[in-house]
């Protein structure tokens, strides 16, 4: 599996090749999807992309942890974690491109 990390600039490259738009207003609009969704996760809303996945926010509460190397107790203090869970369609495409 190559190690090929897709960027803010890849995504903006699609648009412009895609939609039309020129390079900038490509970026702008990439940039704005983006700050719109990080914005709804902020105020704890959920984002959710049809066929792609939904994106949201969980509070973790407070917990005691354990150091792997000393065995030590430590204090987990409690807070917030964004977490991801790819739809359906998602996980059999992922799935079908492991085939092969």
């Amino acid at each position: 599996m190559s190690q090929k990390t897709l960027t803010r600039m890849d995504l903006s490259e699609a648009v412009f090749r895609e939609v039309g738009l020129s390079r900038n207003e490509s970026s702008q609009l990439v940039e704005r999807v983006l700050d719109e969704m990080s914005d709804a996760l902020v105020k704890g809303e959920q984002v959710k992309i049809s066929s792609f996945g939904t994106f949201s926010v969980r509070d973790k509460a407070a917990r005691v942890g354990r150091n792997p190397k000393t065995g030590q107790e430590v204090p987990i203090s409690p807070r917030r974690v964004l977490t991801f869970r790819a739809s359906h369609l998602m996980k059999d495409r992922v799935a079908a491109g492991n085939k092969g």
